[in-house]
């Protein structure tokens, strides 16, 4: 069996270790190098609590694609960071599955003209638990028939951006169904400024950030006599390495910038 070989960019972080641990389990991912803004010249294996694996580290992401043959990068950074990795993976030639938010709209059309341009693929990914982006799917579903909504994201403190990817991903899958809607009285005042959250298309979408959470999110939906509440919770990042392989596997075969893995499961 052929192996997939990974650079992987955010090797230190709670994603990327457990994102090491699944690379050094899958009989075909190979990790060859990481990316990394600290440890320059050392070696996976060098670094405190990371396994015995001898892939280089390099602070130079284009040092590293000159120096390494891989097929490709495995993103866990941050969204300035991502975004110059996913470029420059693709001006290299090599595939890309991204983990991090934040890309704009702009963003995301450059990096598809790009994919297309040099024909390979590129998954951007605002959550990779399976379960995750089957609230988003049930969600979307549920918005045919209900048409007031709101969305309560929550993670833990550390979170650099709000709204999540996967609450703003999921806010733009309701939108695609359903009628914009400005929810509430018409009349409604906060007394405190974003009382009622963030305004997407009518959706509102509320943060919470608390130290000891992980990722959760409810789409909440109302109707005349009844309520419907889909809730995803993710306990630790383990669970989001299902999701990490489905993508690096399934990048190798499409030819263009996938956004959300929606799109990629049945």
């Amino acid at each position: 069996m052929e192996k997939i070989r990974i650079v992987l960019a955010g090797p230190r972080g709670r994603m990327g270790r457990e994102a090491v641990a699944l690379i050094q389990e899958t009989e075909n991912f190979e990790l060859v190098a990481a990316v990394d803004r600290i440890h320059d010249g050392e070696y996976i294996s060098d670094i405190e609590g990371m396994p015995n694996v001898k892939a280089p580290i390099y602070t130079d992401i284009e040092r590293c694609f000159q120096a390494v043959k891989a097929d490709v990068l495995v993103d866990l950074t941050t969204p300035e960071i991502g975004r110059i990795h996913t470029k420059k993976a693709l001006e290299y030639g090599i595939r890309s599955v991204v983990g991090t938010t934040g890309f704009s709209e702009e963003d995301l059309k450059e990096l598809k003209e790009l994919a297309e341009e040099k024909g390979i693929g590129c998954i951007i990914a605002p959550n990779f638990a399976i379960g995750a982006i089957l609230m988003m799917k049930f969600s979307q579903m549920a918005a045919k028939y209900f048409d007031d909504v709101e969305i309560i994201e929550m993670h833990h403190d550390q979170k650099l951006d709000a709204p999540s990817g996967t609450g703003l991903k999921t806010a733009e899958l309701i939108s695609e169904v359903r009628e914009t809607k400005q929810q509430g009285h018409p009349e409604e005042k906060e007394l405190l400024t974003g009382a009622r959250g963030a305004n997407y298309d009518g959706i509102r979408v509320h943060s919470v950030r608390l130290p000891g959470l992980i990722a959760h999110q409810e789409v909440l939906f109302g109707g005349f006599g009844q309520g419907l509440k889909i809730r995803h919770d993710s306990y630790n990042r383990a669970s989001f390495m299902s999701g990490v392989k489905l993508a690096v596997d399934t990048v190798m075969k499409v030819d263009t910038l996938v956004y959300g893995l929606e799109n990629i499961i049945d």
